[in-house]
């Protein structure tokens, strides 16, 4: 009879085993960190995101609302350098002037409830609630909007024949913004408008 080596009994991972699932949990780990990275950045601009869609779809409005009540003729729904009331290139938001139309340039400073002019030359401004969390209380925090801008672009829709169709516009509004630590970011809000309403 022949004797044979019994099995080793000792079993267990070998040093390359180890090393490559050390490998495969810090490939995820850094996956879990960097989604991690990316939702405190969405948060941490969250509040000025929404700003900035609300002002894109305000000047929207006041366009809108300009043609709607005949406050200016449809030629005059155009950018200044094509003939029109609304400012060409980026501009800082300021409060309605005189034709209480936002983007045109009688635009104003702004001031808060108290009578005061907003900082950053009147940019609008925002009263938000204190540490205490209550508005209307005396910690309450006014914000500056002027690390925002707008741009208003009002362009002829062409005809498949290439000319210009008279009664109709295509309108993009774009408001950006900075924010230190940040890139800058940007919504645009896109519509239509024709001389019908």
């Amino acid at each position: 009879m022949r004797k044979t080596d019994a099995p080793n009994a000792e079993g267990g991972f070998s040093l390359i085993e180890v090393m490559i699932a050390i490998v495969v949990m810090s490939v995820g780990l850094l996956a879990v960190v960097a989604s991690l990275a990316t939702a405190l950045a969405a948060t941490q601009s969250g509040e000025e995101d929404l700003i900035a869609r609300q002002k894109a779809l305000e000047a929207m409005e006041s366009i809108y609302t300009a043609r709607n009540s005949q406050q200016i003729p449809f030629a005059a729904v155009a950018n200044k350098s094509n003939g029109g009331i609304f400012t060409d290139g980026p501009t800082a938001l300021l409060c309605a002037g005189p034709d209480g139309l936002v983007g045109t340039a009688d635009d104003v400073p702004c001031t808060t409830a108290a009578g005061v002019n907003c900082p950053d030359g009147g940019a609008e401004c925002m009263v938000l609630p204190g540490p205490d969390g209550i508005l209307g209380t005396a910690d309450d925090v006014t914000m500056s909007l002027g690390n925002f801008s707008r741009t208003i672009a009002i362009n002829p829709v062409l005809l498949p024949s290439g000319a210009p169709n008279t009664n109709m516009m295509a309108i993009t509004i774009t408001v950006q913004y900075t924010k230190a630590g940040m890139p800058a970011r940007s919504f645009q809000a896109n519509g239509l408008i024709s001389s019908y309403h």
